[in-house]
Parts: C-alpha cells; structure tokens; sequence
C-alpha cells in the first residue's frame, strides 16, 4: 500500500514519507450529528416524544456539587465510544474494526449552542490531555480517592460518565447542560441514513490500519467508509491532532448535508433517521423531548456558516507525567480565553461572510518559505506581493529585490522538486503562475513576481498547524468541498 504522506518538516527536510506506528481507536463524532440532527427536526412534540423515549439513559450528573455557574446557550458534552457488538462480520473486517471493543472513550467534544440557536461552537478535547480528576468515590471499591492526574480519556474508564463530566468542568469551567454518548454502530447507521456525506481532500489519505483510501478531490463516504475517515490517525505525522481536524470537516459535511437534504423537513424520513441514530446512543436523563423540540424550532435555519470548529489550544504536545504517561498540556493563557468565550456565548472564529472563500491547500503556509523578487517595472510590487503572502501566513525570507532573471511576462515560482507539495500550495496563492523546478535549490520557494500578476489570493491548509498560543477556529462554510 502506498506510504502515508506527511507535512514538510519545518527544519527544512525534504518532503519524504514516513510510516507510523501504535494503535488507538479513533474518535467518534456520531453524537454530535445526533445533537444537531434530533435539535433540528421541528417536527412536533408528539413524534419528537416517541423518537426520544428510544433513548438510552445514563445518570451523568448524580450528586454533582459546586458547579461552574451556568452561562448564556447551551453545552453539550459529547464522548464516543468503540462500542461494535451490533456489527456485523463482514463489517468488521471490512472496514478493520477487529479486536475486542474496550467500552472506553477517547473521543470527547463540548458542542454549545448559542442563545439565539443561530450558532454552534464544536470544541475537540484531545484525548491525552493532561487532566486533575476530583477526588470521588470509586464505583468498585466503595473508597474515597483524592484528587489526582490523568490523561482525561481515562476519566471515563475510572468513574464513567459522571466523573468524566466532573472533570471536564473542572478543566474549563463551562457548566455541561447535557451528556451524550454514542459508539460505532450508531455513527455508521447514521452516515448510512442520511444517504452517505461529501468530503474532499487536497492529497491522497492512506491509513493501513483503518484501511482509509480516498483519492484527491471530492468522495462521497457511507457510513463505514465515513468511520475509517474519522477514525485515521496514522495518515502522517499529525496524528491524534490531524485526526480532529479531519473530525471537524466532516462534522460540517454532515451538517451540511443534514440541512441541504430536506430530511430536516420531511417527518417520516426524520424518525427513520432518528430512530436509527438513537440505537446506540445514551444521554443524560434530563435531555428530553422538550428540549428537542424547543431546539428544533429555533434551528430550522441552520447552515453550515452557522457552525464553527476547533481545538483547544496546546502549550506542550508531549509533556511525561510519572504513572500517567505522555501527556498534552492546554495553553495555559490561550485555553481559558477559548473557554471564556465559551461561557460567554461569543462566536471562536471569524465569520467571513463578505471575503472570498480562502482555497484550500496541501501544506500550511507557515511552513513554506518564500523569497520575493519583482520581475517587472512596477516599483515597489515585489514588496507588495512578499506583504500579501506573508498576511496569508507564508513564512516570508529575505529582502525583496529586482529579479536575477530580467522582466519576466508570468510570475515564476523556481522550487526544489523534494518540495513539490509546498510549490503547488505556494502557486494556489499566485494564480497564473509558472512552476519552474530546480534541483538542489533548497527548501525556500523563489518567487518573481511577473507582469501577469494580478493578486494574491487567501489561502489555508486543508489540516493547519496548531500555533502556541493561538485559538485556530474555522467555520462550517470553509471545511465543506466548495
């Protein structure tokens, strides 16, 4: 099978490939769509009784004291779990969910929902994230353990729904209205119900362990191809962070297609999508059928714009803790702004409602290091241009000057072939321009800006680099196949 791609390492190596080891179930993001799904059907409170009676129940909140206070909208958490028992055979080998399930989470999302109900916040917690859990009566032993570290996936395995919600508002201070929890079965059903979802990629994913294969370009996924996409952590280098990003789009893809599709419209295509969604899934006994439609009736509008996506910001992606393990530390500045934004029922991410849509491209251009020349008689355009790239986040080198190559009539981009990716996501921005290789020239793309220069356009990577410091949030409208 051909080798997974990865990122240009940012020291300048060549764009290689490189395999990958360790395994982990991915993370599972079905709950969320059931969320948005069942919140946004408006069908009636009759229907809407019945369908919600079929949900599995679990006692999230029992004996919970001195709780953030409550803010503005609504907060979900949503965990996932590798639940597969109604799997058939063929199902499993076909899409690689052999191996015992381990009945654990390692997918865990907060989803608010503004006040309004014209905007929601999807925040991915990484699973290996550093976490103090409260001190709490162990469920088996009946004994008072005190407070102490672990990763936060395994909140869930030590005290189970309760004491993952515990440590999730210790953590970030936002009050959790609701639980939801789902596994493999319902994700895939409900992919499948829906009439499968769109997604597409600049570059080849290949993961030998979940079996992912899809081409560039757009693919429509059922349910099961739909899993080995969220499930993916061995594509490249990124891995567990990577993976949520690719959660993120695929969760506006289901939106989108939720809402573009008529079934939100439609009361019997409803319930049968419902119905199938609530087989594998358990929420807090509190999440009733008021709730459903009170929510419904607010979200009729919903559009991917209305959706915004990201991670919490990490300050240390490796950080050992004795008897825990390697461990990812929240920023310690940028992870409480997230989640005071949070709280208070502010949007995380710019809305670009009158700017063009930025395309999509291969590597993030803050891995790209481009010197600017000016090939023209326009004084001054080669600065210009090396401004307007480096607001695109190009990583910018040198002091533009006049081209070595005279007055040129198309913008040239002279690359090393070892960083082929890097040139075509460097071209994205130049529409027009030459790709002109040249071996041994290094990592740094050079550009000479020609007379056909008419501008630099927006542009992002399909999977951006986490930045210190910074909250990355994109919305709905950005992560769906244009």
């Amino acid at each position: 099978m051909t080798a997974p791609f990865r990122s240009p390492d940012p020291a300048g190596r060549p764009e290689t490939h490189r395999g990958a080891s360790g395994r982990r179930w991915g993370l599972r993001i079905g709950a969320v769509a059931s969320v948005l799904l069942l919140a946004a059907s408006g069908v009636g409170h009759a229907m809407v009784t019945g369908v919600e009676s079929g949900i599995g129940r679990v006692d999230a909140f029992k004996g919970m004291s001195d709780r953030p206070g409550g803010g503005d909208g609504l907060n979900f958490l949503v965990v996932g779990t590798d639940g597969r028992d109604k799997l058939t055979g063929e199902e499993k080998r076909k899409y690689h969910l052999g191996g015992a399930p381990c009945h654990c989470t390692d997918t865990l999302m907060l989803v608010h929902l503004s006040a309004d109900r014209d905007r929601a916040s999807v925040v991915s917690l990484p699973r290996d994230s550093y976490a103090e859990v409260p001190a709490h009566t162990d469920a088996v032993t009946g004994r008072l353990r005190p407070q102490h570290a672990i990763k936060l996936n395994a909140a869930y395995a030590e005290g189970g729904p309760n004491l993952t919600v515990r440590t999730v508002e210790h953590m970030t201070g936002v009050h959790i209205d609701h639980y939801l929890e789902v596994d493999f079965t319902s994700f895939m059903r409900s992919v499948d119900a829906v009439g499968g979802v769109e997604i597409c990629t600049v570059r080849p994913l290949r993961d030998s362990y979940t079996g992912l294969r899809l081409p560039v370009g757009k693919s429509q996924l059922n349910g099961g191809q739909a899993l080995q996409y969220v499930r993916s952590r061995h594509i490249d280098g990124s891995a567990d962070l990577g993976r949520m990003q690719r959660q993120q789009r695929f969760l506006a893809a289901l939106i989108h297609k939720i809402t573009s599709s008529g079934v939100l419209m439609n009361p019997i295509r409803f319930k049968d999508v419902a119905d199938t969604m609530l087989q594998s899934v358990r929420a807090d006994s509190g999440f009733g059928a008021n709730d459903l439609v009170d929510l419904g009736q607010a979200m009729r509008g919903f559009t991917p714009s209305s959706s915004e996506f990201t991670s919490v910001p990490l300050g240390n992606l490796a950080q050992p803790v004795p008897g825990v393990g390697s461990t990812v530390r929240w920023d310690p500045v940028a992870a409480p702004r997230l989640f005071r934004a949070i709280r208070e029922d502010r949007p995380i991410a710019e809305h670009h409602d009158r700017k063009p849509r930025a395309t999509v491209v291969d590597v993030p251009p803050g891995q790209i290091q481009v010197q600017v020349d000016n090939g023209t008689d326009r004084a001054g355009l080669g600065a210009a241009v090396a401004e307007q790239l480096g607001a695109t986040g190009f990583a910018t080198v040198g002091t533009p000057g006049n081209s070595t190559l005279g007055k040129v009539g198309r913008t040239v981009i002279a690359y090393d072939p070892r960083w082929d990716r890097s040139a075509r996501s460097l071209a994205a921005a130049l529409p027009g321009a030459e790709l002109r290789p040249v071996p041994g020239q290094g990592p740094a793309m050079r550009v000479t800006v020609g007379r056909n220069h008419t501008t630099v356009k927006r542009v992002r990577a399909e999977e951006p680099d986490p930045k210190p410091g910074a909250i990355s949030a994109i919305t709905g409208d950005e992560a769906v196949c244009p």
